[in-house]
C-alpha cells in the first residue's frame, strides 16, 4: 500500500509501477518466490532492471506490494455484504464473485496460496491485523443474520473458510480440474449451478 505521505503519481510513473507489477506477477506465478529475479521482472514488465529498482527497492518490496494490492481485491467482496440486505442474496452474491475472481485471476490467486503455504512471510502482520477484522466483521454480520433465524446455524468463520476453498480451488489446482474433468467442460460454469445449490441447501431456512 502506497504511503499517506507519498506525492502523486504522474501517468508515466502510474503506467511504469503497473507494468511492474504485472511483470512481477508472471515471474512469480512461474517461479516462485525464491526462483524468480528482478532480471526476469524486468523483461516480463519490459523494463530495465535499473528503472525496476527505480520504483522498487527490491524484489521483497514488489512482492510485498504486490501481495498487498492482492489482498485488497481479494477481500472488497467481502466487505461489500450488506447487513441491511438478504442474507442468502449476499452470501450468494459473495461466493459468486469470489468463483468469478478465481476465473478471471487464476495466476493471483495461486500467487496467494504459494505465499500462504509458504507461512505467509511477507504478510504475517496483515494476516493477523486487517485481515482478521474484516474476516470478523463478515463473520459477526452472518452470525446477526443467524440469530435472527434468517440462515441456517453454521460456524461463520468456517464458513468463509469453505467458500474460499471451494471457490478457489479451481484456480489453484485448474490443471487437475480440467484432466478429471476430460476435454469439453469449463470447469467455472459448470460449478456455478453446484456452488449455488450446495449453499442453498446448506443456508437456506
Amino acid at each position: 500500500m502506497a504511503d499517506q505521505m507519498e506525492p502523486p503519481r504522474t501517468r508515466i510513473q502510474q503506467k511504469n509501477r503497473d507494468l511492474i507489477l504485472e511483470g512481477a506477477l508472471t515471474a512469480f506465478s512461474v517461479n516462485g518466490f525464491r526462483g524468480a529475479t528482478v532480471d526476469q521482472i524486468a523483461e516480463a514488465a519490459g523494463l530495465s532492471k535499473p528503472n525496476v529498482l527505480y520504483y522498487f527497492a527490491s524484489k521483497d518490496d514488489i512482492h510485498k506490494t504486490l501481495l498487498t494490492t492482492l489482498l485488497d481485491m481479494w477481500l472488497a467482496p467481502m466487505i461489500r455484504i450488506d447487513p441491511a440486505g438478504d442474507p442468502l442474496a449476499e452470501v450468494m452474491g459473495y461466493v459468486r464473485a469470489k468463483l468469478e475472481m478465481s476465473r478471471r485471476f487464476p495466476r493471483e490467486s495461486r500467487l496467494f496460496a504459494y505465499e500462504i503455504l509458504q507461512g505467509a512471510p511477507h504478510l504475517t502482520e496483515i494476516l493477523g491485523g486487517s485481515l482478521r477484522e474484516i474476516v470478523d466483521t463478515a463473520a459477526a454480520i452472518l452470525r446477526g443474520w443467524m440469530d435472527q433465524g434468517r440462515l441456517a446455524r453454521v460456524d461463520p468463520h468456517h464458513l468463509i473458510f469453505s467458500i474460499w476453498a471451494l471457490t478457489q480451488h479451481y484456480a489453484d489446482f485448474d490443471v487437475q480440474v480440467r484432466a478429471v474433468l476430460g476435454p469439453g467442460h469449463d470447469p467455472f460454469v459448470e460449478a456455478d449451478p453446484f456452488i449455488e445449490n450446495l449453499y442453498r441447501k446448506m443456508l437456506g431456512v
